[in-house]
């Protein structure tokens, strides 16, 4: 592993990424610090200290910039959002349907798109923070310095500022870093929670709530979870290919047989992530509305731990994984480029049969990988009121965290990984020696 990161910084272009990706999110841990004009960002973390649910998840993702209102309070909930409705609506609107189809230059208008309506939801989410700020603003505990419509529209100013900042930081990670741009803020963001979660832990510890046989069951709970976590993250199932055996002058070309890796969660952390940002769009909109009946129906559906939330939650997991492999996995397609090469499956037939065959298989393991990815998503829920803990401590020690940071983390090194092995170099993770050879 040591060996590995020595050789990245080998690499020059690799290193240059590397370093710039380095640089990018040392900005945006910088603007997670920077306060908003006009709001006390002390008492209002005082009072999410107490929150948990959807605010707390939001908070988590925007690195504790929301709970201080910072310049980078929504994160990257709004981008989010966007891709969630642009995604539901390419299957639904024919003039994005074509254009996803156009290639390059399709994609970059669906993805011009995406940053308006980014910008549109920030102005719209951003409101909503700002009346929910002055309500909960009291004389004993002034959140609010200086209420009214210049601090509405300073807020609405500052946090799609800083909205739309984010979103041009994780294109440039993608474009000229290591890739996966949002997805690194995010981790980025959960990371930088960790040592107030350890720090929370140690003081239960030591005040007594928490006794060493909990403290030792959540460590095991964790080191469980994560390894549970890499197997749903790296699981597959493998369909046969059989390519005829060609002959070509005196030589013999294909007659090989190679797999079709269909992953079990084809999605990744996608759908919780699509999940968490519907639900935290009508909490984060709550505090405009000044009906008691309207708030308090919002409440039950963004508290955590409450039935609703939890089923709501469960099924848009289960939904978003099955509308995600739908829209990146075709099967026609690949039964298509797999006729076009001589290759079948063997025992069933090419074409349309080879495509509902495909289908079948991966309909049957996104229910599995779907399933368990719900189940990993609520399972901080039962940690917490199996050992009656902090929600921040269930949080961190399993769950959606370290799901999101192990996928995460194992894309970004498969990645680097590709560089290293592109030059011959060994990878993270060496695959043995053959006759003094490496093997790649």
């Amino acid at each position: 592993m040591l060996r590995a990161f020595r050789d990245a910084f080998k690499i020059p272009e690799l290193k240059n990424r590397i370093l710039f990706t380095l640089m990018i999110l040392s900005v945006y841990r910088i603007g997670c610090h920077i306060p908003t004009p006009g709001i006390n960002g002390g008492a209002l973390a005082a009072i999410f200290a107490d929150k948990g649910g959807i605010f707390g998840f939001a908070d988590l993702l925007a690195g504790g910039a929301l709970s201080k209102a910072t310049i980078f309070a929504l994160g990257i909930m709004p981008y989010i959002t966007a891709s969630i409705i642009f995604s539901l609506l390419t299957s639904v609107v024919p003039y994005l349907e074509r254009l996803s189809k156009e290639g390059e230059e399709g994609r970059k208008k669906i993805t011009q798109y995406t940053r308006y309506a980014t910008i549109l939801l920030s102005l719209v989410q951003s409101f909503g923070i700002s009346v929910w700020l002055e309500r909960i603003s009291t004389p004993v505990n002034p959140i609010v310095l200086i209420p009214g419509i210049p601090f509405k529209l300073l807020t609405m100013l500052t946090f799609t500022t800083g909205s739309g900042f984010i979103m041009w930081l994780g294109e440039q990670i993608s474009e000229r870093g290591i890739g996966n741009g949002m997805s690194l803020i995010i981790y980025t963001s959960i990371v930088s929670r960790m040592p107030t979660a350890f720090g929370r832990a140690i003081e239960y510890l030591r005040r007594g709530s928490l006794t060493p046989f909990m403290a030792l069951l959540l460590v095991a709970v964790m080191v469980v979870v994560i390894a549970g976590v890499i197997v749903l993250t790296q699981a597959q199932r493998r369909i046969p290919i059989q390519y005829p055996r060609q002959v070509k002058g005196r030589r013999v070309y294909g007659g090989q047989r190679s797999y079709l890796p269909l992953r079990v969660n084809q999605a990744g952390v996608i759908p919780i992530i699509f999940a968490m940002s519907l639900l935290s769009f009508p909490a984060m909109l709550s505090g405009a509305f000044s009906n008691p009946g309207v708030r308090n129906f919002l409440a039950m559906w963004t508290s955590q731990g409450s039935a609703p939330y939890s089923i709501a939650f469960a099924v848009l997991i289960v939904m978003f994984c099955y509308f995600y492999t739908a829209i990146t996995f075709n099967p026609t397609d690949i039964a298509d480029n797999m006729k076009r090469y001589g290759g079948f499956i063997p025992g069933v037939r090419p074409g349309k049969s080879t495509a509902e065959h495909l289908d079948y298989i991966m309909t049957r393991i996104t229910f599995v990988g779907a399933f368990a990815l719900a189940f990993v998503a609520l399972f901080p829920l039962l940690l917490q009121r199996g050992l009656e803990i902090d929600p921040t401590i269930a949080g961190f020690f399993g769950g959606t965290s370290l799901l999101i940071m192990v996928g995460v983390a194992l894309d970004t090194v498969s990645q680097m990984e590709s560089h290293l092995l592109m030059r011959h170099y060994d990878g993270f993770m060496k695959k043995g020696r053959i006759r003094g050879r490496r093997r790649i």
